[in-house]
């Protein structure tokens, strides 16, 4: 039987490296972070999947739960605080709700609940709205559908503040961003854009045979669907920013805080953030990050990881921008929400 004994304890010490292991590469929060994945329904009934991270007490475990990167998260784990702050995040084109999960544990380990989409027809699954003229409409609908859900069915949604909501969003989320807060885009900029320049969304709404190419397919300022509920937001290299001029983010009224990678050549500053931060002016914080790319903003790569999405330039460490970048996000949106909530100009007065 000694052999026996010294199996279960070779194996004991297996797991046990295993775990530690787990531990040590998984996506960590300074403070117990729960997690949970919940379908709600959009508009017209169709399934929206929702990633909510928020605080907790219980123990939290290295889980694969989106993407391929672990997050020490207790799944499922009790909600815990009451008038909690909301912050909805909207990931980019062919993306998903893990695509900001590092600022999502941030978020939540400082007392706030996240909650992010992944976006129906437009995520790493599945791309059919991009040759759809309501794909930026659709859009706006489900962070409108996802902030209903939040609010009203989510079974804990009586903790959180309705006067502190925020949104953070991503490349095509930064546009999306824009339009909850506010601003109309004016989509016949893209036929004469894109007939000038080889931009990467050019290219992409081509290849899906967009008909927002044609200017006749402008969708009307009416479609769109602002969210006076959300009262700060934060955007990161937004996507189709040439689209947006003075006039069409003069509504925008919630403070901002922009970023964009100074080697950004998907969605180069000069048409994108720059065009954004011009028609916004002292309305937002601007941040250059020298050395970022586009893909620099999703979350550090674990070991497993698409080149493409991973690899930055030369001496760019996006494992300490993140760090860097999260924080300041976390402050921005303290900050803000908290300013919101004490000027009794919030969301939940206004919806």
């Amino acid at each position: 039987m000694t052999w026996i004994r010294g199996a279960l304890i070779g194996l004991a010490a297996l797991i046990a490296a295993i775990v530690a292991g787990a531990f040590a590469i998984a996506l960590q929060a300074p403070h117990p972070t729960g997690f949970q994945s919940v379908v709600a329904a959009d508009a017209d009934g169709k399934p929206l999947v929702i990633g909510i991270w928020y605080p907790t007490d219980a123990q939290p475990w290295p889980t694969m739960l989106l993407g391929l990167n672990l997050m020490s998260v207790a799944h499922d784990g009790p909600v815990v605080g009451s008038a909690l702050p909301l912050v909805v995040i909207s990931h980019g084109n062919g993306g998903g709700p893990g695509g900001h999960a590092d600022l999502a544990l941030a978020l939540a380990s400082q007392g706030f609940v996240v909650a992010a989409p992944m976006h129906d027809g437009d995520n790493f699954a599945d791309q059919r709205a991009l040759s759809s003229a309501n794909w930026l409409v659709d859009r706006t609908r489900q962070i409108h559908a996802t902030l209903d859900y939040m609010l009203a069915s989510w079974p804990d949604h009586d903790r959180i503040d309705h006067r502190r909501i925020g949104m953070y969003g991503f490349s095509a989320g930064g546009f999306t961003t824009l339009v909850v807060i506010g601003g109309v885009p004016d989509l016949r900029r893209l036929s004469t854009h894109c007939s000038n320049t080889a931009e990467f969304a050019c290219k992409l709404l081509a290849d899906a045979h967009s008909p927002l190419l044609l200017p006749a397919n402008d969708p009307p300022a009416s479609a769109y669907v602002h969210d006076p509920r959300v009262n700060a937001a934060v955007i990161a290299a937004p996507g189709l920013g040439f689209t947006f001029t003075a006039e069409g983010l003069a509504g925008v009224t919630a403070p901002v805080q922009l970023w964009t990678g100074a080697a950004d050549v998907n969605v180069p500053t000069a048409t994108n953030a720059a065009t954004v931060h011009d028609a916004l002016g002292t309305r937002a914080e601007f941040h250059v990050v020298p050395g970022a790319g586009h893909f620099s903003f999703l979350v550090p790569c674990g070991a497993i990881g698409p080149p493409f999405l991973c690899n930055d330039a030369d001496g760019f460490d996006r494992k300490q921008f993140h760090a860097d970048m999260n924080r300041s996000v976390v402050d921005f949106f303290q900050a803000r929400l908290r300013t919101a909530m004490e000027s009794g100009t919030s969301s939940a007065d206004k919806y």
